[in-house]
């Protein structure tokens, strides 16, 4: 239910001569060469090669034994590995250099005495292991290939315009959103309206679940996030509520708007509001 549905003596002061400046950021051909570097360090060269060695990329299945006995935890089937990341026990990538693809191999090593599971800290055990797979990466060279497999253009020149296109146009449109943001702030600044307990607690559950969402995006949940900044929920909702509020009388600014203006949005114009939330965030 709309603001003014629920406040139909909701009073708008001020809408229509507001200004605000437009930060329109020019950018400089610094600017792309950085991106392009970025994105060229972020896009590796793949090739399979058949013998491991330090710094491959490895696929493999293992199964950890103490005693003879499998233990839990020490299977595993396809994991990846970069040998020489140091991910494994000390000794287990040493010995899985010069394996072959579908090699089978014992690899002893011994648990260090600080491990995270008491029960094999400073055990002796075996892991019976096979790659299947290996890769190694390379760096691609700002050129004409990069630009090509990477960037889908003819040229590592028509690769540069056209990145620097992209990244003029996503500045404007985010000057531009911060202009209307700005602006409707001065116009909901003026409306005489306030809001139930029951409305601010709504608006705040609406921030945590936008918070949700963006860690879930990351591969977080709330507890880690909460454990990487030292709070709380409780905080973190006490700490929502102004912007919950803010988010509330920009809506109530812009439903009183439409009701006076005499707003209607088309099928066109909803089509295209969704189409820019996808583009924004990377969904379909």
């Amino acid at each position: 239910t709309a603001i003014v549905d629920l406040y139909p003596e909701v009073k708008l002061g001020k809408y229509k001569g507001l200004s605000a400046h437009w930060e329109n950021a020019e950018l400089s051909n610094d600017d792309v060469d950085q991106a392009l570097s970025d994105y060229c360090r972020a896009n590796t060269l793949e090739e399979e090669v058949d013998r491991a060695a330090m710094g491959d990329e490895v696929t493999l299945d293992f199964e950890g034994f103490v005693d003879g006995v499998a233990f839990e935890g020490g299977k595993a089937e396809n994991n990846s590995l970069r040998r020489g990341s140091g991910q494994f026990i000390p000794g287990f990538e040493e010995q899985m250099v010069g394996m072959a693809i579908g090699e089978e191999k014992d690899l002893e090593v011994t648990f260090p005495e600080q491990y995270h599971s008491a029960e094999l800290a400073g055990q002796e055990a075996e892991f019976k292991c096979v790659i299947n797979q290996i890769r190694i990466r390379s760096s691609y060279e700002l050129d004409d290939t990069f630009a090509k497999e990477v960037g889908g253009c003819e040229t590592f020149e028509e690769m540069q315009e056209k990145m620097g296109q992209s990244m003029q146009a996503y500045t404007d449109e985010r000057g531009e959103m911060d202009l209307q943001d700005r602006l409707l702030r001065q116009a909901a600044e003026t409306l005489d309206v306030s809001f139930g307990e029951d409305e601010i607690e709504q608006a705040v559950q609406e921030q945590m679940e936008l918070l949700w969402a963006q860690l879930n995006r990351q591969g977080l949940n709330l507890d880690m996030y909460c454990r990487f900044m030292n709070t709380n929920e409780a905080q973190l909702r006490a700490d929502a509520r102004p912007d919950a509020i803010i988010a509330l009388r920009n809506q109530a600014a812009i439903d009183k708007i439409v009701e006076l203006e005499g707003l209607n949005a088309t099928d066109q114009d909803i089509a295209e509001a969704l189409a820019l939330i996808c583009r924004q965030n990377g969904i379909t």
